[in-house]
């Protein structure tokens, strides 16, 4: 549990101090957000405005994370060490998309078969890693292991991609506004603190041995992930605190694709692959509008939303921005909230007590 609380305590320290550094050097470089043009007036006053903030994020996770490691002898983990270089990895994918774009001054940067194939080698990573490295089911999972659903180690890799592309697509579309996804990650990234450490506690492989309701993980790597969970959380939640609106840097998709590879990692780690689309909801939500939207226009020739993702629909129907965030982050809260339920009536359900 301390190493859980100074992982947190050391990133959000990093994430707080460090992000105005990262300010007054991204503006000294001019390395200003570009907007699109079609996006509403209230978004073109924030073009210039530093980008690629998700840089402080992953280097607050990143020292948190191994910290906690050398002063209180947390012993690495394979799970442990593949959610932050997925974190890395993906981040990398994005720091190179933002900065295509600042170079080449248009709200495009790496093409669309690139950056599938950045996220697309990160995932084959993570899905090797997993299969031959780290203690991780081989198939579908939704609180635990789904019974007949292990893989081949080709499906096993789709797989993964699928669920790595998913989340960090989603998490991707939903930065479009302050704070948005940066807000609504802190809660997600939460609950991931809460269910490993949970597993750590319950672990099948620790006294009581094979208790009711127990989870078939090791301890030390339930720990080591709820280390990694809490040392991301803390470190979104510095960098929030420059975020949120009216923003005083954008994360970029450095950010927002390292924390779709988080989570994805995470979800992958504790088994609970399906539940992340639960936990995630506010991603499933974003991610359908976008959808729904290129559906209806190319098969019926007409728009379902004024705008997509759906949150530039409803600040198109004139609500303030912020009014759109905060209830956006409600939105997020619930869905956090109706997940652990989900996670914690499985454990009752299975015999599990408190204790």
């Amino acid at each position: 549990m301390v190493g859980i609380l100074i992982a947190a305590a050391v990133a959000l320290a990093v994430g707080l101090v460090g992000t105005p550094l990262a300010i007054r050097t991204f503006r000294h470089r001019e390395l200003g957000q570009l907007i699109q043009v079609d996006l509403p007036d209230s978004h073109q006053t924030k073009r210039g405005t530093p980008t690629m903030g998700g840089t402080v994020m992953i280097l607050g996770a990143v020292v948190g994370y191994v910290i906690v490691h050398f002063l209180i002898r947390v012993p690495f983990t394979p799970g442990g060490l593949m959610v932050m270089i997925t974190m890395v990895a993906l981040g990398a994918v994005g720091f190179v998309d933002d900065y295509l774009k600042i170079r080449n001054q248009r709200s495009l940067g790496l093409t669309k078969t690139a950056k599938f194939a950045g996220q697309a080698l990160a995932a084959v990573g993570l899905g090797v890693g997993a299969w031959y490295w780290a203690d991780a089911w081989r198939g579908v999972s939704f609180i635990r292991p789904l019974a007949g659903t292990a893989l081949p180690l080709v499906l096993f890799l789709i797989w993964v991609f699928l669920i790595v592309s998913a989340t960090s697509n989603g998490v991707n579309l939903t930065d479009g506004m302050d704070g948005l996804a940066s807000g609504s990650t802190v809660l997600v990234v939460s609950a991931y603190v809460v269910i490993a450490f949970w597993q750590f506690r319950h672990s099948c492989f620790a006294p009581p041995m094979n208790a009711a309701g127990c989870y078939r993980v090791q301890s030390t790597e339930s720990l080591d992930l709820a280390v990694a969970a809490a040392a991301m959380m803390g470190a979104t939640a510095g960098f929030l605190w420059w975020n949120a609106p009216p923003a005083r840097i954008f994360m970029g998709d450095t950010g927002s694709l390292a924390l779709g590879g988080t989570l994805a990692a995470l979800a992958l780690f504790t088994n609970t692959q399906l539940l992340l689309a639960v936990l995630g909801g506010i991603y499933v939500v974003e991610t359908l509008s976008v959808i729904l939207q290129i559906a209806s226009f190319r098969i019926l020739h007409r728009r379902v939303f004024k705008m997509a993702p759906i949150h530039l629909h409803f600040e198109l129907s004139e609500w303030p921005e912020f009014t759109v965030i905060v209830r956006f982050w409600i939105l997020a809260g619930l869905a956090v909230a109706f997940g652990l339920g989900l996670f914690y009536a499985e454990f009752i359900a299975q015999g599990g007590t408190s204790g």
